[in-house]
């Protein structure tokens, strides 16, 4: 972390207000570890299954938003413009050609935002904020889930993702270095969950690209297992063809590939996410 996000930390703990949905930030500070394709297509499972699915899209290269169909054009208002108090979140979302999956989409204009709101006391709780003005706690909810796609840094936006979220999913590569960088990220978590969110955990740790010619990626499976128990999801995502070539015809792959080993892998992360939210409901 820099110093900025280290003075955030120092702030005291606010409460967290009651919302009726679950918000789940995806994140790792490495890039490359598929963490907006699992956004993508995390969401476009849970949407297919019954749930009703938000993205947000918190990273300034929104690509999160370009996988999902969402035109520059069409993006007048933003993450940035929410984050920063001048437009509710309402205003951001659009629809996707997903039924029931929804995103409120990112510009580089995200870039400015530790800038323009680095001397605000509620600099870590913005996101948090727009989520809870958006609910109405006396009608049902319009989102069953939120899901934030963090940038790849443990910055402003990540920082204000964690305040936000009820918990962390985090995408591991199936790479030598993958328990070093998640050691990183599970000290970033442990002083937010100290400083600013009490409530928030670690939901579990999905391992991405796994490449089963690989004995790298099966040793850093069996690694990572051994390292964090049953946080790591059962799912395994596969390093699959169809997978890459989707964001590029901007649709997620359940839309592009139904069928292939990819798009079975996220549907069944996401039966397992919905089977760990019953037995963290039951507890």
């Amino acid at each position: 972390m820099d110093d900025t996000t280290g003075e955030i930390l120092q702030f005291p703990v606010e409460p967290r207000p009651a919302m009726p949905v679950r918000v789940l930030a995806i994140a790792n500070q490495k890039g490359g570890v598929g963490k907006t394709t699992t956004a993508i297509n995390l969401g476009t499972a849970l949407a297919a299954i019954g749930e009703r699915v938000l993205i947000v899209d918190l990273d300034p290269q929104g690509n999160a938003s370009t996988g999902l169909g969402i035109d520059q054009k069409c993006r007048e208002v933003s993450t940035y413009d929410v984050i920063t108090g001048a437009r509710p979140l309402h205003d951001a979302i659009l629809a996707t050609a997903v039924p029931h999956l929804h995103i409120a989409p990112s510009t580089m204009d995200l870039s400015g935002f530790e800038l323009e709101v680095g001397t605000a006391r509620d600099r870590a709780y913005r996101l948090r904020t727009a989520l809870t003005q958006t609910y109405d706690p006396h009608g049902p909810p319009d989102y069953t889930y939120v899901l934030i796609d963090c940038p790849p840094s443990l910055n402003l936006l990540t920082v204000n993702a964690m305040a936000a979220a009820h918990a962390i999913l985090v995408p591991l590569q199936c790479e030598f270095f993958a328990l070093e960088g998640l050691s990183q990220l599970l000290k970033t978590v442990e002083q937010v969950k100290q400083t600013l969110n009490p409530d928030l955990t670690i939901h579990g740790i999905v391992l991405t690209m796994f490449d089963a010619r690989n004995n790298l990626s099966g040793q850093v499976v069996a690694d990572v297992r051994e390292f964090m128990g049953p946080k790591v999801y059962e799912t395994v995502i596969p390093r699959n063809v169809r997978v890459s070539e989707a964001p590029s015809y901007g649709k997620p792959v359940l839309v592009y590939d139904l069928k292939c080993v990819g798009s079975e892998a996220y549907l069944r992360l996401a039966t397992e996410i919905i089977q760990r939210e019953k037995e963290y409901k039951a507890s």
